[in-house]
């Protein structure tokens, strides 16, 4: 194994052992849950977002450790943005998992994202990477309500 699988595979590794950003919030302004009926994978994750700008993303979930790991992952690479960055690295993540851009290229721009890179060679997982991207991007379009 090269050493920069051996580092992607540590940085999956690490986040599902250790994810980022874990729990449920005391408050949120935006949520939005997400499953994966092949494999059984749930994700919720649950925003706030303030004058346009992501300020707190949190989740929880159940399933591999592809999933969890791209969750934990995704909710370190959209803190802080604005709603319209936060789309576009969605975009990108999404074009990764897909086989649609080079993790050798995204590396620089996506940072530890693109460890994600490799699933796009295993179509079943691609579903298990981009549970959390799609229920973060859910939330995000969603209308700031919660129950």
């Amino acid at each position: 194994m090269s050493d920069l699988n051996e580092l992607y595979q540590s940085i999956i590794l690490d986040h599902n052992r250790r994810p980022r950003n874990y729990g449920e919030p005391a408050s949120c302004n935006h949520h939005a849950s997400g499953r994966n009926p092949l494999c059984g994978d749930e994700v919720t994750v649950w925003l706030t977002v303030e004058n346009e700008i992501i300020e707190e993303v949190r989740f929880v979930g159940q399933g591999c450790a592809i999933s969890r790991a791209s969750s934990s992952l995704m909710t370190d690479a959209v803190r802080g943005k604005s709603r319209t960055e936060a789309l576009a690295v969605f975009d990108r993540v999404h074009d990764l998992l897909t086989g649609k851009s080079d993790p050798m290229t995204e590396r620089k721009t996506l940072g530890q994202i693109a460890a994600l890179g490799g699933v796009s060679r295993f179509p079943i997982r691609v579903k298990c990477a981009s549970l959390g991207w799609h229920a973060f991007r859910n939330a995000l379009l969603s209308d700031g309500t919660t129950p």
